[in-house]
């Protein structure tokens, strides 16, 4: 794997050590967090099928899992959380944001950004056959909420009153407590489906923007750079580390924007503005899913690549 530029010098984030397996203890007694529940594509580390080296490094016991990408939102003063995607790792996701806010409860809402299958699948975990929930929130665009009521098995779950769906629109916030309010905002994906959007999230006093899937920022109707600059934090996708990760596959058609694409349109930030940025959604063939002198690299050059355990206070 060829190195994006040399490394000039070593940044400390605000975070502490994020090592992909580091996962520090913070005080829940009170105010608002953000945890991150995954950080790999949709298939999650180790894919199916997958005997490549970072993989056999799973299989032969040398590595941990990691779960696909998925965010906690716990509001810590009302014992309340909510989730950002409903993934294959949804039974895992959700022991552990329940333990970090301390309660056995079901979400408050989930927050979905598609209909590709690490986003939306874990659904399936609400149902008449696993928890049989009641009517959790789940807030959806449009066409998203029209695929989940007329499509199989998961109109199972809105006849049978597992979920309740909460239809947003892109630019309005949707308001989840005095102190916390979502806004979602579209994102050129593959829509095959559903819309895609992304997310920001807000609080009194810090805000953040999560955008795990979109085909190449030039492509979209905004300025990345711009939006990264109004906020505190910035989960953005990194699916794919650069073009040739994938041997044999037309890369044109899963567009996401490189790794090195996203390091050289932003390598010119001031520091403060690069410390912003976390990297998540990992395929697996990226080497920033472990802990990769790729993923050192990054981390020197002022960047962040998320890791699961990390926890961010937004108060």
């Amino acid at each position: 794997m060829k190195n994006l530029i040399p490394l000039f010098f070593l940044f400390l984030i605000s975070c502490g050590n994020n090592s992909p397996n580091n996962k520090p203890v913070a005080n829940h007694s009170s105010g608002i967090e953000l945890v991150v529940l995954g950080i790999a594509q949709d298939a999650g580390f180790p894919q199916a099928g997958c005997e490549k080296e970072n993989c056999q490094l799973y299989w032969e016991g040398k590595e941990e899992r990691r779960h696909a990408t998925s965010l906690g939102l716990i509001d810590h003063t009302s014992g309340k959380y909510w989730l950002f995607e409903a993934t294959p790792d949804f039974k895992d996701q959700l022991h552990a944001v329940q333990k970090s806010a301390g309660t056995t409860a079901n979400p408050s809402g989930i927050f979905l950004t598609h209909a590709h299958i690490g986003h939306y699948t874990g659904l399936m975990h609400l149902g008449h056959e696993v928890m049989g929930a009641s009517r959790i929130p789940v807030y959806t665009m449009p066409r998203m909420k029209s695929y989940l009521q007329t499509n199989g098995p998961w109109k199972q779950l809105v006849d049978f009153g597992n979920i309740a769906l909460q239809q947003m629109s892109a630019g309005s916030l949707v308001q989840l407590s005095e102190n916390i309010k979502v806004t979602p905002f579209l994102v050129p994906h593959r829509d095959e489906y559903s819309e895609t959007v992304g997310y920001r999230i807000e609080t009194e006093n810090k805000s953040v923007l999560f955008i795990p899937d979109i085909n190449k920022w030039d492509i979209w109707d905004r300025s990345i750079v711009e939006e990264i600059s109004k906020v505190d934090y910035a989960f953005l996708d990194a699916t794919f580390y650069d073009s040739d990760e994938l041997p044999g596959r037309d890369m044109s058609e899963i567009p996401h924007p490189f790794l090195e694409e996203s390091i050289q349109l932003f390598k010119n930030l001031p520091a403060s503005e690069k410390a912003k940025v976390h990297f998540i959604h990992f395929n697996h063939t990226n080497p920033l899913i472990l802990d990769s002198p790729e993923r050192k690299e990054v981390e020197s050059l002022g960047f962040n690549a998320a890791f699961e355990g990390m926890e961010i206070d937004l108060d």
